[in-house]
């Protein structure tokens, strides 16, 4: 019977993200997260009924941590809805996901190993839908400048610059990467109509 103290279950599920950050999908084990954990032989498969459930819950981990705090929500919320607004979202969005480094080098992982794994696959599929569906329903209702279109083609632009960033951080300097997210926002968000109700609607 699988424990239910909620604590060590996310200390646990969080030693799986360093676990897998550094070692990858292969080097996650049960007693991997044990000792990543400080915790005695034996713990981890008493929380989690299989190697299966521990990867899936580390990849909605990982998505519970990327996500802004109240305070910068509010922040967002108070801005003038403008393209500048828009470019400065993004910016605090790219340093918040790669201030994470080992868990979005986790998720990569995670990405890779539901090539394999079905199960893995529809878990992450649901959930990075679902992500992208709150993305566009907070963009939507914000007045920020665009589309969904927009909201779609600049996570799919970020993802790679993240990925660049915290694989290659060589390749480009941090001046050159905040020049691409505001050509980003200007070349994406620029040709795209401004969300909102249509005027001419009842």
């Amino acid at each position: 019977m699988a424990r239910r103290n909620p604590e060590r279950r996310a200390a646990l599920v969080d030693a799986a993200i360093e676990v897998l950050a550094r070692e990858g999908a292969r080097g996650l084990t049960f007693r991997a997260v044990d000792t990543e954990a400080a915790v005695p032989p034996g713990t981890a498969s008493n929380y989690f009924a299989n190697r299966d459930d521990l990867l899936t819950q580390a990849g909605g981990r990982v998505y519970e941590r990327l996500q802004p705090d109240e305070e910068s929500i509010a922040r967002q919320r108070a801005a003038t809805p403008n393209r500048e607004t828009y470019t400065e979202l993004m910016r605090e969005l790219v340093d918040r996901v790669s201030a994470f480094r080992t868990g979005y080098l986790a998720l990569l992982e995670l990405r890779l190993e539901a090539t394999r794994r079905p199960a893995l696959r529809a878990v992450l599929t649901e959930r990075v839908r679902a992500d992208v569906d709150a993305n566009v329903a907070y963009h939507e209702g914000s007045g920020l400048p665009g589309d969904a279109t927009a909201v779609k083609l600049l996570i799919l632009a970020f993802n790679w610059l993240i990925v660049e960033q915290l694989t290659l951080p060589e390749v480009f300097t941090e001046e050159e990467r905040d020049a691409l997210i505001a050509a980003a926002v200007d070349r994406i968000v620029g040709g795209s109509p401004v969300a909102g109700p249509d005027p001419n609607s009842a």
